[in-house]
């Protein structure tokens, strides 16, 4: 059974009355059908949030289960799947890798959309700033990441680099097995062009990344 690692907190929020009534089912020492049918009977599809998210493939299966992603055979799991999510990039279909680093700002900074409340063709934000570090003037940003100051003073923008830093937005998975970042291109979270914007902020000199 694929384990899935949800938060108490979420499942409060969807589950309501049913993950009540469950509740003496799926604590400790609870079997995986046990755990199944919690999740089951505590969600339900509501707006473009279906109940499809509940289901892992094959990377988020390996990294939900800590025997599997971290005994002997783990390094070269990890090394398959990372081969395997970089095969899944989209490179630029037109050959240009950055776009409008303004519009790549405001996109880093909205946290916005996939929520049941959200149209399937509202554009989603990008929720950078919820795990890194975006301009220097920023007081309070996420550290779930690292910084993203200077990411191009550093990386310059060489065909390797605009590579690697297209293919971690398009697909985290694809450098890192278990990477937290989502998988923005991947999962369909960010379009093309959003993604071009977003590599502007982190390579354009002109970006506050760069300042």
């Amino acid at each position: 059974m694929k384990r899935i690692v949800l938060t108490a907190a979420a499942l409060l929020l969807l589950g309501g009355p049913a993950l009540a009534q469950s509740a003496g089912t799926w604590g400790p020492g609870a079997d995986d059908a046990a755990f199944a049918q919690m999740l089951k009977a505590s969600f339900k599809d509501r707006g473009i949030a279906k109940l499809d998210r509940l289901s892992q493939d094959e990377t988020q299966a390996f990294c939900s289960d800590p025997v599997a992603s971290s005994g002997p055979a783990a390094a070269a799991r990890r090394e398959e799947i990372e081969k395997a999510n970089l095969a899944t990039v989209k490179w630029p279909s037109d050959g240009t890798w950055m776009g409008d680093w303004k519009e790549g700002e405001k996109i880093a900074q909205s946290g916005r959309g996939n929520t049941w409340s959200d149209k399937a063709d509202q554009p989603n934000g990008g929720n950078c700033y919820n795990c890194h570090q975006i301009s220097a003037e920023e007081i309070s940003h996420g550290t779930i990441g690292p910084s993203l100051l200077g990411y191009g003073k550093t990386r310059g923008t060489s065909e390797d680099a605009l590579k690697a830093t297209w293919a971690k937005i398009w697909n985290a998975k694809s450098s890192n097995a278990c990477s937290n970042m989502p998988r923005a291109g991947h999962m369909g979270i960010l379009n093309e062009g959003q993604i071009k914007h977003l590599m502007a902020l982190l390579l354009d000199p002109r970006s506050p990344v760069n300042k």
